[in-house]
């Protein structure tokens, strides 16, 4: 057992693995990459007509379009469910932290074998509670949670995330100046490990710091030539920077192509949350205002592409349910390696049996449990595809009220509506109450 996992020793063994090199060829590559603060609408693939995005739309028409994928409402809550693949309640404590109590999808895919790197967004070492973390300046945490190699913003420091970026890279700053950019730094980085690991199996997680603010130039603005552009902030920029997070993932999928490893490399794109509530994106269903940090369909509805030609021949669109803790145990089974998870492997999709056992989806939202704001914008959901509950008894027709302006009546419910609602009720049984004070 390697270094990366001895931190979890203290608790049951929540996974095993049967790898050996010989599998080490037939497993296939896996890259998840994750823009931050940015809804489904933001892509011309689900509808956008504010955004252009011709790579993410391609990928989707070539692969998979997942409809309705539901996140948490905001970064560290659906980082945390992500990586670990259990609902909040069980592994957030703080924002801006991830606690080492269970095993991150990292730690999986590095004890099968896999070359694992991270690079992006990290925001999880607890720097905004210091003294609550005294590893809070710990710039090994990244290869405890089993990534061997990192290239990171917001690791041990803060600064900038896009000009003159402050970025750790495996334990180094770089040095950087007014003409480097955040997002460049990290895709060459994931390009170049690429390239030095094309020979095996490997597993690049990739949490975007597009599209979030400050919104700013990009190195494809007019106004980048401008050396005062550091100081721009104007959500006029957000168009641009959902266009140059577009070309990222193009740079990526083209050096799979370049290296004729794309067949076997399962390329995936989403988003953390909705998007920021100053954005407001025109499209095929109206304007949509970007809902970050609430539990409505604005807050939580993300983006989900899938692309990898081996087993996904003919493109399509998958409308049933994802939520984020299904990304956990479909690595493990792409892995080969059993887990212990609140989601569903949703692998059956991908390989030709399109559907999974996942009638609803589960939020339990609390962004900030200790701190001073604690419980605000709070709450816990269960939803279908169309209906969705609230813990306090609110209960909407998604499909005629997607701003959930009006509760239905309870008195006014068809029969079919009582049952839904009734196996709801059911369902949130099975999770404990979000108790805020």
């Amino acid at each position: 057992m390697n270094k990366g996992i001895n931190i979890f020793l203290s608790i049951p063994l929540l996974f095993s693995s049967s790898f050996n090199k010989d599998q080490a060829l037939q497993k296939p590559n896996i890259i998840l990459i994750m823009a931050d603060d940015m809804g489904y609408e933001c892509l011309s693939a689900y509808g956008s007509k504010s955004y252009h995005t011709p790579v993410l739309d391609s990928l989707a028409e070539k692969g998979i379009l997942f409809s309705e994928v539901v996140s948490q409402p905001l970064c560290t809550p659906s980082r945390a469910k992500i990586m670990t693949g259990l609902y909040n309640y069980r592994n957030y404590d703080y924002f801006g932290h991830l606690n080492s109590d269970n095993p991150s999808f990292g730690n999986v895919m590095q004890e099968a074998g896999y070359s694992t790197l991270i690079a992006g967004k990290w925001q999880l070492n607890g720097l905004d509670n210091k003294d609550v973390f005294p590893y809070w300046n710990d710039n090994t945490r990244p290869n405890k949670f089993g990534f061997s190699e990192y290239c990171l913003w917001q690791l041990t420091g803060r600064g900038s995330r896009y000009v003159n970026p402050l970025i750790e890279q495996n334990g180094i700053f770089l040095e950087n100046t007014i003409d480097d950019y955040g997002p460049d730094i990290f895709s060459d980085y994931i390009i170049d490990f690429i390239e030095r690991k094309k020979d095996s199996p490997f597993f690049i997680y990739y949490p975007m710091v597009l599209v979030h603010p400050p919104f700013q130039p990009t190195p494809d603005s007019k106004e980048w030539a401008d050396k005062s552009i550091w100081s721009l902030k104007d959500t006029a920029y957000f168009k641009d920077m959902v266009a140059y997070a577009d070309k990222i993932v193009g740079r990526i999928a083209d050096k799979l192509k370049e290296l004729e490893i794309d067949d076997n490399t399962i390329l995936i794109f989403t988003g953390d949350n909705g998007t920021h509530g100053s954005i407001y994106t025109h499209t095929d269903h109206g304007i949509i205002k970007g809902g970050k940090g609430s539990t409505t369909d604005a807050g939580t509805h993300v983006p989900l592409i899938i692309y990898w030609p081996e087993k996904i021949k003919n493109g399509f669109v998958y409308e049933g349910l994802i939520e984020f803790s299904d990304f956990f145990p479909t690595f493990a089974e792409i892995a080969n390696t059993v887990v212990v998870s609140d989601g569903v492997s949703f692998l059956p999709i991908l390989t030709g049996n399109k559907s999974i056992t996942r009638e609803t989806a589960f939020v339990s939202y609390n962004p900030d449990p200790i701190g001073e704001s604690k419980g605000k914008n709070s709450g816990q959901f269960v939803r279908t595809v169309n209906y969705k509950l609230y813990r306090d008894g609110r209960f909407f027709n998604l499909t005629t009220d997607i701003l959930e302006k009006k509760p239905l009546n309870s008195g006014e419910l068809s029969e079919q509506e009582k049952a839904i609602r009734m196996n709801l009720v059911e369902e949130f049984k099975k999770h404990p109450d979000l108790k805020v004070k």
